[in-house]
């Protein structure tokens, strides 16, 4: 029998309650009808029928009457057009005589009757208004009182009839209700048992195989649903089982060799030196190296919130990286250095770690987690604050014969100890040049020791921005007129003063100048235009120039980089330090460039009264 009939079965015996509570209303209620019918039929055409038997006899005695008080033609018209009637009602009496004593009562109103109609006959033959008012007396009025009583008693003895039919009546519809109630009751209680029963029967296969699914579900390949029969959830029930049984030899099959393939990956990356960790989109920890345990303190097995115990600086840097990688932003490589965290709960003393990240891509290729490694520049990071001293340490060293080479070069190419020929004026002017040179990558490189010494100290007031970009300019004119190139300015009004250190903003915008001016043909145009965002003011420097690669965009703000085709002078320095002061009073700097159109260098200042 299939899933279906069980279940049409099962309704059955609530279809039958339904059925045989039906039926019985419907007896139950043609009986009290009939009832109901059976006083109309029996009693109410008496009754009515013997009402109107004395309305007539009423009328006819009015007539009377009228020929007694001298109204003869009337009297007898009235009484003329009655008696038929009364003749009529008489018989449908005698043939309704239903109820005991009904008969002799019916007989007693006929007999009364034809002795009032002859008496009343009499009294029409007696023409003198005085004998006739005699005769009523004396046996007109004696008769009708007969006849009237006799109908009197068919009323009553119908309407005593009619009383306990209705008592009797209403006690059966008592009944009726009471036996209404409890075959409701016994209908009801037996379909919802039987239905009850029959409904679980037919589903106790659903929850067998339930149970095997979620035996399945939790690990148990050996979860198997034994239903008998032969219809749909068998079937389903045979199916289940067929794939437990080949899930359970592909995981005895595939076992080792995945736990083969878990031990070598994991091996590989603990092989790793450097923190390896793999992150949920939600953040939750999936695994680490045996380098993240030891470095960060990290437990697969502490479960709960496992990042919680890392260093809240690390800990923000993983989040940000993490949240990178998942956001879609693919993977994350540092931009230098200075992103590496100090962990100082490492064994061997303080590391510097620099983040990356790679995506983890699910089935569907959606981003399910990233890969973070955080590698170990320690060394590199010694290296490089090794490197920026030695820098430093040279600069300062070169600066003070530098400035003596400059003031004798001058003093000679003055002429202030002799004469010089126009020949070692030309070398003098090429050596002062040389030396000026210099001069600017021996400041530079004091700059960027300062800037990344933490040392860098800003004298920040307010300042007007026209006048910033006007000393920036001025700075510049004497070499955009060797090239031929013009120099423009435009300010937005909504732009007054800035809060900023002048004499560091002065060499950012001198800088981004001077490179506008230099890579501008001549007959090209360098501009600064100063606006207004919400919350900051931004400065743009745009030129005509050749434009910057897009690949070398990236580039340009490192340390000592320089473009290929640059032109020749300068340690590459002059673009990092420009971003490391702006970054310092707040801002941000970038470029918008397309090769062929000019370059626009930009950067922003917060406002003054704004964070």
């Amino acid at each position: 029998m299939t899933l279906r009939s069980r279940l049409l079965l099962a309704q059955a015996p609530l279809v039958l309650a339904l059925l045989f509570l039906g039926a019985t209303a419907v007896i139950t209620l043609a009986r009290v009808g009939r009832s109901g019918q059976q006083v109309l039929e029996d009693n109410y055409r008496s009754v009515l029928a013997t009402q109107r038997i004395s309305e007539q006899l009423e009328r006819m005695d009015s007539a009377a009457l009228f020929i007694i008080a001298g109204e003869r033609e009337r009297g007898m018209a009235q009484q003329a057009a009655q008696r038929p009637l009364l003749e009529s009602e008489l018989g449908i009496q005698l043939g309704n005589i239903t109820e005991p004593g009904e008969a002799e009562a019916t007989a007693r109103l006929r007999t009364a009757w034809a002795e009032y109609r002859t008496a009343f006959d009499v009294f029409l033959q007696d023409p003198e208004p005085a004998s006739a008012r005699t005769r009523y007396f004396e046996s007109l009025s004696p008769a009708f009182q007969e006849a009237k009583a006799a109908a009197s008693s068919i009323l009553a003895l119908n309407q005593d009839a009619m009383v306990r039919k209705s008592d009797r009546l209403r006690q059966q519809s008592e009944r009726v209700n009471t036996l209404m109630s409890l075959a409701v009751a016994a209908a009801l209680g037996f379909g919802l048992f039987f239905t009850t029963s029959l409904v679980q029967r037919a589903l106790r296969p659903v929850s067998v195989l339930s149970q095997a699914v979620r035996r399945l579900g939790q690990g148990d390949v050996e979860a198997r649903a034994v239903v008998e029969g032969r219809d749909e959830i068998a079937s389903l029930a045979r199916d289940f089982n067929t794939m437990a049984e080949r899930l359970g030899q592909y995981r005895k099959s595939s076992l080792g060799e995945l736990l083969q393939a878990q031990a070598v990956s994991q091996a590989a990356i603990d092989s790793l030196p450097d923190p390896v960790l793999v992150l949920g989109a939600d953040g939750e920890l999936l695994n680490v190296n045996a380098a993240a345990e030891e470095v960060l303190r990290l437990r697969l097995d502490e479960g709960g919130d496992a990042l919680g115990r890392v260093e809240p600086e690390v800990r923000a840097v993983l989040e940000r990286v993490r949240a990178h990688v998942v956001g879609g932003r693919g993977a994350y490589q540092p931009r230098g250095y200075e992103e590496a965290v100090r962990v100082e709960s490492a064994p061997e003393g303080g590391r510097w770690l620099l983040p990356r990240g790679s995506p983890v891509h699910g089935e569907t290729g959606d981003v399910v987690g990233a890969t973070l490694i955080l590698q170990d520049v320690t060394r590199l990071r010694r290296f490089d604050e090794l490197k920026n001293d030695l820098v430093a340490t040279v600069a300062h060293e070169f600066r003070t014969p530098l400035t003596s080479l400059r003031m004798a070069i001058h003093l000679v190419a003055e002429g202030v100890v002799g004469n010089v020929t126009e020949k070692q004026a030309d070398l003098l002017f090429a050596a002062r040049e040389d030396c000026e040179r210099l001069q600017g990558i021996v400041d530079d490189l004091l700059d960027l020791s300062r800037i990344q010494s933490g040392q860098l100290q800003l004298d920040l007031r307010e300042v007007r921005a026209e006048e910033l970009v006007e000393h920036a300019l001025a700075a510049q004119r004497t070499l955009a007129e060797d090239r031929g190139v013009r120099l423009s300015q435009a300010a937005s009004p909504d732009v007054d003063t800035v809060r900023v250190d002048p004499e560091r903003l002065q060499l950012v915008l001198g800088n981004l100048v001077g490179n506008g001016v230099k890579h501008t043909p001549p007959g090209g145009e360098v501009s600064v235009h100063v606006s207004r965002s919400a919350t900051h003011a931004r400065f743009e420097v745009r030129d005509t120039g050749e434009g910057i690669p897009e690949q070398e965009q990236a580039r340009i703000f490192e340390k000592f980089y320089r473009a290929p085709g640059a032109p020749a002078g300068g340690a590459g320095l002059g673009l990092s330090i420009a971003r490391d002061i702006v970054q310092a009073h707040g801002g941000e700097l970038g470029v918008v460039s397309t090769p062929g159109q000019g370059s626009t260098f930009w950067f922003t200042l917060p406002q003054p009264g704004q964070d």
